[in-house]
């Protein structure tokens, strides 16, 4: 299978992961089934959708390939039918979406820099492709979003996609620097979950 094709259903895979978190949150919320799909799409494409906006990229991800749309309508179907009988495991789910984080960010990033974006431009529209989608989520649902509290998210985020790009300039071949990129996100992320890593709190004296 081309590698193109590997990268391709694993993006599938992180949008059905993030759908199911959205799902989640509306169910937390007790929205109705409606809700629940609007959240879990929000959450799941979020992110892309406004790499793209920026970028000017037309037409959009989703608009040009309904595959994930249909992920997500399906995922989110299937989570709420399976919560209704069974408790979704919560571990599973934060692995789930740490390789999440991991994709999302470093396929933003890759697109970055297909527009020929500046290296910080690169880190912050693939940090927000992999963060943005759960912040809509959580405002949505009147949560403070999980990258304003304490824990390394976005930082995770942050860390892979400038490694993505570090061993780029001294010579890796994208595709090496690309998998050394994600295995570093989701790493960091589930170590943080692991070990309760936190990042410093702001006070005042």
């Amino acid at each position: 299978m081309p590698l193109s094709a590997v990268f391709y259903f694993l993006d599938l895979a992180g949008v059905a992961v993030f759908a199911v978190s959205g799902v989640l949150a509306a169910r937390r919320r007790r929205l109705d089934l409606l809700g629940a799909i609007v959240i879990a799409a929000i959450t799941a494409i979020g992110g892309g959708t406004l790499r793209d906006l920026l970028l000017d990229r037309h037409p959009i991800f989703w608009i040009a390939d309904a595959r994930y749309l249909m992920t997500i309508i399906l995922s989110a179907l299937l989570t709420v039918g399976y919560v209704r009988v069974g408790q979704v495991p919560g571990k599973a789910l934060l692995v789930a979406d740490a390789f999440g984080l991991g994709l999302f960010a470093l396929s933003g990033a890759q697109v970055a820099e297909a527009a020929q974006c500046p290296a910080l431009i690169v880190v912050l529209l693939g940090t927000m492709t992999g963060v943005a989608g759960g912040i809509l989520r959580d405002v949505i649902t009147a949560r403070v979003p999980l990258i304003l509290r304490r824990d390394i998210y976005a930082t995770a985020a942050i860390a892979g996609i400038a490694l993505y790009l570090l061993l780029q300039a001294i010579g890796l071949e994208r595709a090496g620097a690309f998998a050394a990129g994600m295995v570093t996100v989701t790493a960091l992320r589930l170590m943080a979950i692991r070990w309760g890593w936190r990042l410093p709190v702001f006070r005042t004296p």
